[in-house]
């Protein structure tokens, strides 16, 4: 069994309202090599940036995640290489939001190995996965601007992250499996009176001619994700759905049930959008996600059962057969 041990962490910060250092008590957990810190993460304050060199391009980065189709998308200013959507489509408020798909811990666990490539990935590589899966485009140059304006603002968004640290807040919400398969009808049901408002009936979103971008992102359709996307696992586009939508949703105020999320997940992800070539993907078979929609597994469960549940049998299966 691993250890766990507590590290009481005494940070002393000074109150606005009066001249008493206040101290906040912070506690992270370790288990083995991870720590996760209690305290829900804080993006620094981009008003904190000057003029220098540095700063400059940092703020360039946020602006790229912003407004990504401005730059990259179909009429990009610089260039064409994504679908139009933004990257701030699937990270939330350019990547700063509470379990919004954010890039708090990026920095501190990068470079890091990644099972879906079976590699040590580098930031260069990872950011390159979302522009080539949830942009459906075409890699970046690692040396150009726009590469290197954007690993630097998501390295100065972690900068006050300890290495191999991940934040409470982190990524997004990991939600409790079902019992039961989630369902694709009755996540219509949920769309229909909860998301078409924004995504539109088909799924196409809101577009923005004005300045060539999404305001609400395509959730299927050719201009949305592709079958390589993260969220093209339920268990991710459910727990985002969770803290995220509708519109106002936030961790601490979800509007959705976790059923209703884990439908309205199925159903989207029911619909059909671009492919990608994902043979090299998840090179070590037994290490596929429950929620991995594509075979072969080191299981007897379907493909079905894979991307729509239940993942409690495939979980318990997982777990005694470790060996495998």
């Amino acid at each position: 069994m691993k250890q766990l041990s507590l590290h009481i962490i005494i940070l002393i910060s000074c109150l606005s309202s009066c001249n008493q250092p206040t101290t906040k008590v912070v506690v992270q957990s370790q288990v083995g090599n991870s720590v996760t810190s209690t305290a829900i993460w804080v993006a620094p304050d981009t008003s904190t940036l000057g003029n220098s060199d540095t700063d400059r391009l940092i703020k360039y980065g946020r602006e790229l995640i912003s407004n990504t189709s401005l730059y990259l998308g179909p009429h990009g200013k610089v260039m064409n290489i994504t679908n139009g959507m933004n990257c701030q489509n699937c990270h939330l408020d350019a990547g700063t939001k509470p379990f919004g798909n954010n890039y708090a811990a990026v920095a501190a666990t990068y470079p890091k190995y990644r099972g879906r490539s079976g590699s040590i990935e580098s930031i260069y590589k990872r950011v390159n996965d979302c522009v080539q899966r949830s942009l459906n485009g075409t890699a970046l140059d690692t040396s150009s601007q726009e590469m290197q304006a954007v690993k630097a603002y998501i390295e100065w968004l972690g900068k006050d992250v300890p290495k191999g640290t991940s934040p409470k807040g982190t990524g997004l919400l990991d939600l409790a499996y079902l019992d039961q398969p989630a369902d694709p009808e009755k996540g219509k049901i949920v769309y229909a009176s909860r998301c078409e408002t924004c995504h539109w009936p088909n799924g196409e979103g809101k577009f923005n001619a004005n300045n060539g971008s999404y305001q609400y992102p395509p959730l299927w359709g050719a201009h949305s994700y592709n079958i390589g996307a993260g969220l093209y696992r339920i268990s991710r586009f459910a727990g985002y759905v969770k803290s995220n939508m509708p519109f106002g949703t936030s961790y601490e105020h979800p509007q959705l049930t976790d059923e209703e999320a884990w439908n309205v997940a199925a159903y989207v992800n029911s619909q059909p959008r671009p492919g990608i070539n994902i043979n090299k993907d998840w090179p070590k078979i037994e290490a596929k996600p429950d929620d991995y929609p594509f075979g072969p597994y080191a299981d007897t469960f379907s493909e079905r059962q894979h991307k729509y549940g239940p993942f409690l049998p495939i979980a318990e299966y997982k777990k005694q057969n470790k060996h495998l």
